[in-house]
């Protein structure tokens, strides 16, 4: 029979070493937040932070514990924590890697309290013959695959053409395609 204490102890343990990894150049609370952020999402399988929260068991109430994650959420991703991130996947990707770069969108038809909401093109429900456009912001995601072909994060931005100082979506696609340039190279794009 398995042991499934021993492989739980022993998959927090790889996380909190890759969290560790990341974060080894902030400061306490925000290594902290790292790592409490990183195994509460495995952890329950959501990013919802009150489902992160239930797996983390801690003694505090859960509405302070959801404020103290959502307030370092407010302060984006400290710089060397992403410079830590990319340095480590480094060591995952082959010579010459595959890039994957998707623009995409996400619809919010309902929202009207939502932040710099702008008009999207809908991908789920236009076609050839017409386009329906709602409100919603455009994802710009880039991957790259691994030596084992898992693919792996180097780009993610939500951006709204509603947003100050807004250029276009092909600026943002710009600049995941120089990300990836500048981490690897010689690389091969798909879009």
């Amino acid at each position: 029979m398995t042991n499934f204490t021993s492989n739980t102890y022993q998959m927090k343990r790889k996380i909190l070493t890759f969290s560790n990894k990341i974060s080894r150049r902030l400061s306490k609370p925000e290594r902290k937040f790292t790592a409490d952020l990183t195994y509460g999402m495995l952890a329950a399988q959501s990013c919802l932070l009150t489902d992160v929260v239930d797996q983390l068991h801690e003694d505090s109430k859960k509405i302070n514990i959801v404020d103290r994650l959502s307030r370092h959420l407010d302060k984006g991703t400290p710089v060397e924590a992403a410079a830590s991130y990319l340095q480590q996947i480094k060591k995952w990707i082959p010579s010459e890697p595959v890039i994957h770069i998707d623009d995409s969108d996400v619809v919010k038809p309902n929202g009207y309290k939502f932040e710099s909401l702008g008009i999207v093109r809908d991908g789920s429900e236009s076609t050839s013959a017409k386009n329906v456009y709602k409100k919603g912001y455009h994802v710009t995601e880039a991957c790259v695959l691994t030596k084992s072909n898992s693919p792996v994060s180097i780009f993610s931005k939500i951006h709204s053409s509603s947003e100050k100082d807004y250029k276009s979506a092909n600026t943002i696609t710009f600049d995941a395609i120089e990300q990836g340039a500048a981490l690897f190279g010689k690389a091969t794009f798909v879009f």
